[in-house]
Order: C-alpha cells, then structure tokens, then sequence
C-alpha cells in the first residue's frame, strides 16, 4: 500500500516471497488490484518459451486450460495471503475442489492474460473463489473453485 492506502502493485519478487511457486509454475507475473480477503485481479504475459507450449500443441501453441485454473488458484492464494499476514507464513494454499469450469476462447503466446478472483465465502482454512480468465477484455475461460490453506510448511 502507499500513503495513501492505495494499492500499486505486487511484482513478481514480492509474489514469490508470498507463495512457495516458483518457474515453470509460477503463474502470476503481478498483481494490479487486491482488496485484502476479497479480491484480487493479476496478469500472466504468455511467451512461446513457456515449456508446455512444446507439445501443446506444436505448430498451434495454446496455454493449457489446466494451467489457466492454476493461474486462478495461484491469485486466490494471493488474496488468502495477503489477508493472513504472518499467520500464513510458511504455509502452502491447496485446492480442494474445482466446479463450473469453462473454456471459452484459447489463450496463446503474446497474450497479456488478466486472472480476476473473487472470494464467494470463507469458513476457517477453507475459502471459496469464482475466478475468470480475460485476455483483451474477453473471457477466455472461468470456474468455481475452493482452497484449503494447511499447517504443513513449504520446502
């Protein structure tokens, strides 16, 4: 946060110092919007060198919607995190259950991908997002989607 309490942006430095991904998983570049336990909005620049572009699919490369969801979890982490402080020091976000899940328009090398999350609830360690995938404005895929975070400490 600034002076004036509002929020700039996480790059990718500070993301690593909050979750425990790191390359050829770490899915989120920044984080341009976040409002502490709610809501975050995030961007994921996709490149040709990214190495699942290898077999997915040659001479077509397409992000795999797998990857998407993951982005998705990734940046509800964030949100989870960033709410916690220090409690969630050391700890590690897990998925628990992914429903509603579409895959609306392909998402390909040189596209800037924004990844929007919103928490739908919040009971102890598990808390429930509805995320959505947008490259140039345009819903590329979105699900339902709930996390765990554990006790048990990152490598």
């Amino acid at each position: 946060m600034t002076e004036n309490n509002k929020f700039e942006h996480i790059d990718v430095q500070g993301i690593m110092e909050m979750i425990p991904h790191r390359y050829p998983i770490l899915l989120v570049d920044r984080v341009i919007d976040l409002v502490s336990g709610q809501s975050a909005v995030s961007v994921k620049n996709i490149t040709i060198n990214e190495p699942h572009f290898m077999g997915h699919f040659p001479g077509y490369p397409v992000m795999p919607g797998v990857l998407i969801v993951e982005a998705m979890a990734q940046t509800a982490a964030l949100v989870v995190v960033d709410f916690l402080g220090d409690k969630a020091k050391g700890k590690v976000v897990y998925f628990m259950t992914i429903d509603n899940a579409r895959f609306r328009k392909p998402v390909v090398p040189g596209d800037q991908m924004h990844v929007h999350v919103e928490k739908t609830q919040s009971r102890g360690a598990v808390w429930k997002f509805k995320g959505k995938a947008t490259v140039n404005g345009v819903v590329c895929a979105e699900a339902t989607y709930s996390a765990m975070i554990t006790d048990t400490k990152a490598p």
